[in-house]
């Protein structure tokens, strides 16, 4: 793959991650159930870290695939906590 199309690919999955942040956070936020607003947030940290792995292949730093492993793992963490405390009520038993 050639340099410049690996730019214009990166850019546009850029875009459409944007675009898909975007409509994660307007679930987030208008969600009629609690449900809907844990969906849109782990549909976000998703995308979140999806974009800073595009970051990291279009600008080769170490660092964006760090903070997206991170990202990653406190993501999962999060969204297990949220879904118990739907369900029960409670996080800690």
């Amino acid at each position: 793959m050639t340099t410049p199309l690996l730019s214009w690919a990166l850019l546009a999955a850029q875009v459409m991650l944007g675009i898909a942040m975007a409509s994660a956070a307007l679930r987030m936020i208008r969600g009629p159930r609690a449900q809907d607003r844990v969906l849109g947030l782990d549909t976000l940290y998703v995308n979140a870290m999806l974009m800073l792995l595009t970051f990291g292949m279009r600008y080769g730093e170490a660092i964006y695939f760090e903070a997206a492993l991170l990202i990653a793992l406190l993501g999962f963490a999060g969204t297990v906590a949220l879904a118990k405390f739907v369900l029960r009520g409670e996080i800690i038993e």
